[in-house]
This record gives structure tokens, sequence and C-alpha cells, in this order.
């Protein structure tokens, strides 16, 4: 074979310019982005040509060559991040950007950040305000304390509390309590970067009471508490709550610090699941400045809350790491938005996506799941569709031992194997996360709003 035929048969540039096809990108796009992806097309076509031994699959890539070149300009203008369809049963999804915000929150937001807002601007007294007061007087009403701020996430809080109220000192924790949290972050690497000093008392399964006392020194600044919510030690345990380290903190003029991680505003128990320490009850007990997630249980936007004793939360917002970790105002909106959901738990478990996800009966996800049956048998895809009961999870290390009874659409495709339909849902234009359990692939509905069913049959009907 000469391949310098077919190597002669590529479309020089000015004429590629010429054609119908490539002047309409470059009156979309730009004459340099066209440009590049032609540099680009022609590079790949002719290295394909040098390894191709059939002339028919290379007659077949000049002649798509300008097809190539549309798709590349189209692919650098479409963007990275998009949404895709949750179907793993995994409520609180790290990898799938965890809480979901409500479309009526979101429409706020997008009021909000359209144009100009008062995300630091007083209108009462007509001066500079503080991004924090359209939440701080909601946060205090929900969890009774005295103040309240927020960071970009719960990392951010650890380290700033303990870099306004233990730098330089020391701040003793239970051994086990020093988690790890995603991304192989870890609280002593966090307290490390503060400026403070670990101090590790008792043992991964048992500290005692005796264990805080016998550790405390000139030296130390503060008590922490971490509450283990990605994980559980069980069996042979005993550790020191808040209420029992009161009378030694005070004796000693030390402060409290509670990590809570996932932040619950509502008794979780009352709807099935394992009782979750309340942010309410850490203040209740006497905690002195408590932190969690907004993306967690809370069921908003990534940040890092911080509330507390007045005193102390004043430091934390003049320290000057403040500025480095601080919200923005798509943030601030939407812990607002979601907050105010709490004044009434009713509203909460109705409007917010996580609460009802968690919430919702297994009676209702059989009827979703029928639902989306009955939608996809009539794609016209080749595979068996039937409804099948399954387990959905809390996710983003919350709850981890606790599991919650739904139902999934299950497919066992005819013509492909489960691998295959795996990766072809997830290159689709909405891409579709399911999970894959005995050969089959699972789609649980509980992580499913039913607005995305057409979605999914539409997009199975042109597989």
């Amino acid at each position: 074979m000469n391949k310098n035929v077919f190597y002669r048969k590529i479309p020089k540039v000015d004429i590629l310019l010429e054609e119908e096809r490539i002047r309409q990108l470059i009156c979309r796009y730009s004459k340099e982005t066209v440009m590049e992806s032609i540099r680009k097309e022609t590079d790949r076509l002719r290295a394909f040509i040098g390894k191709c031994e059939d002339e028919k699959e290379i007659e077949a890539a000049i002649g798509g060559l300008t097809d190539a070149i549309g798709q590349t300009v189209e692919e650098m203008h479409t963007p990275n991040m998009r949404p895709v369809i949750n179907g793993t049963g995994t409520i609180l999804h790290t990898n799938l950007g965890r809480a979901p915000i409500s479309p009526e929150h979101m429409k706020r937001i997008a009021e909000v950040a359209c144009g100009y807002s008062n995300l630091e601007y007083n209108l009462e007294a007509g001066r500079r305000g503080e991004r924090y007061s359209h939440f701080e007087e909601l946060l205090c009403k929900l969890t009774g304390a005295e103040a309240a701020m927020a960071v970009n996430n719960n990392a951010s809080s650890v380290m700033l509390i303990l870099s306004s109220l233990a730098k330089g000192g020391e701040v003793v924790v239970s051994r086990g309590e020093l988690v790890e949290i995603g991304g192989k972050f870890r609280i002593p690497d966090v307290m490390e970067q503060s400026g403070a000093t670990l101090v590790e008392v008792g043992t991964t399964n048992k500290t005692h009471y005796d264990d805080y006392k016998n550790a405390i020194t000139e030296e130390t600044k503060a008590l922490l508490k971490v509450h283990t919510s990605n994980y559980r030690i069980v069996g042979f345990t005993e550790s020191v709550e808040i209420d029992e380290l009161i009378g030694l903190a005070g004796e000693h003029e030390l402060p409290i610090i509670e990590d809570l991680g996932s932040g619950v505003l509502i008794d979780l128990a009352k709807y099935g699941l394992t009782h979750e320490p309340m942010v309410q009850e850490s203040i209740a007990k006497g905690a002195d400045v408590v932190c969690f997630s907004g993306d967690k249980l809370l069921g908003g936007p990534q940040a890092g809350i911080i509330i507390g004793k007045k005193k102390y939360i004043d430091k934390m917002k003049k320290n000057q790491l403040t500025r480095a970790l601080r919200i923005d105002k798509f943030t601030a909106t939407a812990l607002e938005l979601v907050l105010q959901e709490y004044l009434s738990e009713e509203k909460a478990v109705k409007n917010i996506p996580v609460l009802r996800m968690i919430t919702e009966p297994k009676e209702e996800m059989e009827k979703k799941a029928k639902n989306l049956v009955r939608m996809l048998r009539r794609t016209g895809f080749a595979a068996r569709f039937q409804v099948m009961p399954c387990e959905s999870q809390i996710g983003g290390g919350s709850l981890p031992l606790e599991r919650i009874p739904s139902y999934a659409a299950a497919i066992s495709p005819e013509e492909m194997s489960v691998p295959e339909l795996e990766e072809k849902m997830r290159h689709l234009p909405v891409p579709i996360i399911p999970r894959t359990a005995n050969d089959t692939i699972l789609l649980d509905v509980r992580t499913i709003d039913s607005r995305q069913f057409k979605v999914i049959a539409d997009q199975f009907r042109s597989m």
C-alpha cells in the first residue's frame, strides 16, 4: 500500500476553510479555535494513516475529517462540569456533588447572583455590613448558640477554630476521635496546619475522664471532641461526653470544641434511622464552639458552619485566616434559604432534597420504580427491565452503617455486557451513574427525581 497517496488526499487548510460546515463554525466560535482544531485533527489523521493497513478505514477517516473537526470544536466549547443522574442510591455522594439544592432555591440564588446584592451592605444603616448577618440570627435561633459564622468547608472550620483559640498551644483529643475525612485529610494534619499541638489521650476504643484531666497543662488551650460520623467503634468501648467535661474545662478556663461533621438539625430517629447527635444538643450540653458541614445532612451548599459563644466567634471573625476561607454570595444565599426551611420541620423534610430522599417511605419508592420500568420498557432498548428491592445509603461520611429500604429499576442488557452498558450510560448527553450487582444495572429511584425519568427513557431510546 502506497500511503503517500492517502497523505496527499488530506484536504489542505485553505480548502477546509472554504467548506460550509467550517465557515459556520468560524462564525459561531472563532477562526483561532477552528484553526487549532484543524491542526489537531489533521495531525491525528496522519498518525492514523501511518499505522492503519485497511484502505477502506483510511478512506472513511479522510471523508470524516470535517465532522471530526466540528466535533473537536464543539467539545472545546462544551462545559466539562455538567449535571448527572444519580442512580447509585447514595444520597450524599461526594463524587457527585453531595447535597443537591432544590430548584426553587436555585431560582432565588440565580436572582441574587445575576446582579448586585447586599452581601456585605447593611441596608438599614446604609453602610458596610457582614456577610454572616444573612443567616447568623437563623442559626442562633435554630441551635441556641450566641453567635455564628461560616467558611468554605468543615476542615476549614476546624483549622480556623484552632488557629483562633489554640495557636501555639496544646489541644487535647481522644485517640478514638482522630478521624480521616475524604481525600486523606486527617484531623491531626489539619490541627498541625492551624498551629496547635495535638495531645492524644486514651486508646482507640476507650477514653476516660481522667485521661483528659491528666493531660491538661499550662500549655493547654482547648479540649476537642470529634464526632466519628464516618465510622463506628463497637464492642468494648467508652468515651467521655461534653457534659462530663464541663466542670473540668471550667476549672481550667478552657473552651470545649466539638466537630460534629454531618450537622443534623432534626431528630432522624423519628424517621426510622439511628439517632445522630443534633447540633442544638451539643450547644445545650455546654459546648463552647461547634462546627459542622453545610452540604451533608443539613442539605445545603458546601460550607463549614461554626456556632457557639460570642466571644469565641468574634475572635474567629477577626482572624486574618477568615478572609482566605470565607464563603461567597452563592453560599451565603443558599445557606439562608436552606436554614429558613428549618423554621418548620415539616417544611424542611418536604423542601430540602436530602431530607426528602432520606425520609420517603419505601412504598413510594416501589411506585417510582414501577413507573420508571414501565417507561423503559417502551423505549425498545434490548434489555430485560424489572422492579427490584434494594437498599440506599446516606453517604458523605454520615451514618455509615445505616441502610434505607428502597427499590430500583433493574436492567439486564441482551445485546451487550453490563460493563459496556454502564460505560455507554456514563457517556450520554446527561450521564446516568448506576450501580451494578449480580451482573445487573440498578437505578435506585431514591436518588432520582421523577422529573428525570423522561430524560432517562429518551436516552435509552436513543441508544
